[in-house]
């Protein structure tokens, strides 16, 4: 591909909930830039973006893919990026990466809540956004509502650019207002007529042309001034407008498309290349420089050279491809750079252009555009990539918290060391996966943004490293404590011939305050047990905390004073002391009221309102506390408070009750006490692998 100057450069994110027609919309574009020569589908694996096995197998986007096409002598970075929930990081990425966000909206199902969610990370970032409407030629496609919602749920200025021409399996093609022609698909789409406006369609087209001129004079005082005094403002004027109104947010601007059928295509292209915001229109990146200070880099090729790593894609054989959008500066192969992230330098050889799942090589590459290399030893996402003489560093883009965890275990002994090294590599190539050992049920958890994302990763363990692995349900990190006090004996004493064993410790028990943790105190006085064996009083306490006496959960919460004791000349010792006090503790807590302690979530669920009712009595019956509702256009925000053993698989029980539409966060809040009726089957259930081992 010919090298590209920063203002001949646009950066597209594509944007939306699932099923939207993101990837169909993206395939129509390359196909009609002439950028491939058969136009790509998800439905038969042929897709261009989406072209990872379990894509493919479950014909979703998993993973943001980046793809290259030119239009109009501009070259469009496209970043089709996931839709479901499980892989929202991906979108997060593309953002960091693009300038335009392009939100893909279809005409049947208009906005969804995870369109809400899509749509505020964008606003977030204060990025210049367009709205098409896909899907227009599917049955109830509704093109009037999706313009509702615009202004209703995104409380933005809807600016109508074209009026459909045809309705539902009829649509054919677009009229464009600005000049007032009609733009209509020839044979497969790849060309298109442009003629004038049907009959049918001139009132309308006149009408809504009139309402477009009145929106567009809004951005600049003289154009509405001589708008209002009834000049005709002409075809370059309003052009000038609707520049300058994408690059300051002013509206969103609204077009109609079908990528199935190739339908309003070039169109969606014409307004990239023609009225969307270059690089060089951006403002400049900020970042932190060594001292902590504010520095800023202007999108030029005269500045140092500064690059944020958005993406790493991790290969058995190849290693890493890192992914990364240039801010400022050039860069040519064979060069380095220094990765002020991590205070090293890095060497590279060819730099690379991505084109789906292949690559090819550039010459050079100028501030705007998003390029690749191969092989770097140390950098990984969210790196920043600068000048060693002008450092800075660009903050990390915003990550999920993972929602759902599992315990993984190898199919086959001895991969375990195997699983760790092959994980840590996926890790790097996605964010939101989060492994590591529970130290208090030693299991092995893999952690993620949900189900479908923890499958997919197991899936990827399987293909890229050969390692099979069974997903089981985590066990719950219950905790014990006590609510009442005891005065106990620890005591030890036995004499097997010549040297024997003896201490006693006399223990007292009281609970902690919840989140304490423990506390140990020291009165003894007189002597009657040595300075010397006081620490290992405390030892054995500590040892004996780590499995309860109730159901071997770890015991928390409590001050435990030593205040009495005996010991002898020459049968007492350290082990003696640790032994007697590790007893007495144990008969301590059974003396004390044990009580199990579970982990409470904070869980937070969007979901549109007809399901409310549902998703609410679901909560009660999971032992959840409603803590309070939120209406927004789109459905009602519910929190509430939960026991982790009640939501352990609550990604894939919200996705049945709500057919997809619900979507929900989660975090650890704090331990509350298990009812009785529970505690008694948590009890049995721990007791019950002893019986069998006896």
């Amino acid at each position: 591909m010919k090298q590209h100057k920063t203002e001949d450069l646009r950066n597209i994110a594509v944007v939306s909930h699932a099923g939207s027609g993101k990837t169909t919309l993206c395939e129509a574009m390359l196909y009609d830039t002439g950028t491939v020569d058969r136009l790509g589908k998800v439905t038969d694996g042929s897709s261009n973006f989406d072209f990872e096995p379990e894509e493919v197998k479950r014909q979703i986007t998993i993973s943001a893919s980046l793809y290259s096409a030119e239009w109009k002598k501009k070259k469009i970075n496209i970043l089709d990026t996931p839709g479901d929930p499980n892989f929202t990081v991906e979108v997060s990425a593309a953002l960091h990466a693009a300038d335009i966000a392009v939100l893909a909206v279809d005409a049947v199902d208009s906005i969804k809540p995870l369109t809400e969610k899509v749509w505020r990370a964008v606003e977030e970032r204060q990025m210049p956004r367009i709205l098409v409407v896909t899907k227009m030629d599917r049955e109830r496609a509704d093109a009037e509502k999706v313009i509702n919602d615009v202004k209703e749920i995104f409380r933005v200025k809807p600016l109508v650019l074209q009026a459909p021409i045809g309705k539902e399996g009829s649509f054919k093609g677009v009229v464009d207002l600005l000049s007032m022609k009609a733009v209509t698909s020839q044979g497969d789409g790849a060309k298109v007529a442009r003629g004038p406006v049907p009959d049918e369609l001139q009132e309308l087209a006149e009408s809504s042309l009139e309402k477009l001129t009145e929106d567009l004079a809004e951005v600049d005082d003289s154009l509405m001034e001589r708008y209002l005094e009834g000049e005709k403002l002409g075809p370059e004027e309003l052009a000038d407008a609707l520049r300058k109104g994408i690059l300051n947010r002013v509206f969103m601007p609204i077009l109609y498309s079908s990528g199935a059928v190739n339908v309003g295509i070039q169109p969606i292209l014409d307004l990239i290349a023609d009225s969307c915001p270059s690089p060089a229109e951006m403002p400049p990146v900020k970042g932190a420089g060594p001292g902590g200070e504010e520095l800023a880099r202007r999108p030029s090729a005269d500045e140092p050279f500064c690059a944020y790593v958005f993406k790493t894609l991790a290969d058995p054989y190849a290693g890493r491809l890192t992914l990364f959008r240039i801010f400022s500066g050039a860069l040519s192969p064979d060069s380095n750079f220094f990765n002020s992230t991590r205070g090293t330098k890095e060497r590279f050889g060819q730099l690379l252009t991505i084109q789906g799942k292949s690559q090819k090589p550039l010459e050079s590459a100028q501030a705007g555009d998003i390029v690749a290399v191969a092989k770097l030893k140390e950098t990984l996402t969210g790196d920043t990539l600068c000048d060693e003489k002008s450092p800075i560093i660009i903050p990390l883009a915003p990550r999920p918290q993972c929602v759902i965890s599992f315990a993984i275990e190898p199919k086959s002994k001895g991969d375990e060391e195997k699983i760790t090294q092959s994980l840590a590599r996926l890790a790097e190539e996605d964010l939101t996966i989060e492994v590591g050992r529970d130290p208090q049920t030693n299991e092995f958890l893999i952690s993620g943004m949900g189900q479908v994302h923890i499958e997919v990763t197991v899936e990827k363990l399987k293909r890229k490293f050969g390692v099979d692995v069974n997903l089981k349900t985590p066990k719950v990190p219950y905790k014990e404590t006590i609510k009442g006090r005891a005065k106990v004996e620890g005591k030890l004493k036995k004499q097997t011939g010549g040297r024997g064993q003896f201490a006693v410790a006399w223990l007292e028990l009281e609970p902690l305050p919840r989140g304490q943790g423990f506390e140990f105190v020291d009165k003894i006085v007189g002597g009657v047990i040595p300075r010397q064996y006081i620490p290992a009083v405390e030892k054995g306490v500590n040892e004996a905390m780590v499995g309860g006496a109730l159901a071997g959960y770890p015991v928390v919460d409590v001050r435990v004073t030593v205040f009495d004791g005996k010991y002898h000349d020459v049968d007492s010792s350290e082990q003696a002391f640790k032994i007697a006090a590790s007893k007495g503790f144990k008969k301590g807590v059974l003396d004390s009221n044990p009580i199990l302690l579970e982990p409470i979530m904070n869980l937070e669920v969007i979901v549109p309102e007809e399901y409310m009712g549902d998703i609410m009595g679901d909560i009660n019956s999971r032992r959840g506390r409603i803590m309070g509702m939120e209406a927004t256009p789109s459905g009602q925000v519910i929190k509430a408070q939960v026991p982790m053993a009640e939501v352990l698989k609550y990604a894939s029980d919200l996705t049945s009750m709500t057919s997809g539409r619900g979507i929900f966060s989660i975090e650890f809040s704090h331990y509350e006490e298990v009812p009785g009726n529970i505690t008694e089957k948590i009890v049995a259930a721990a007791a019950k692998p002893e019986e069998e081992e006896d």
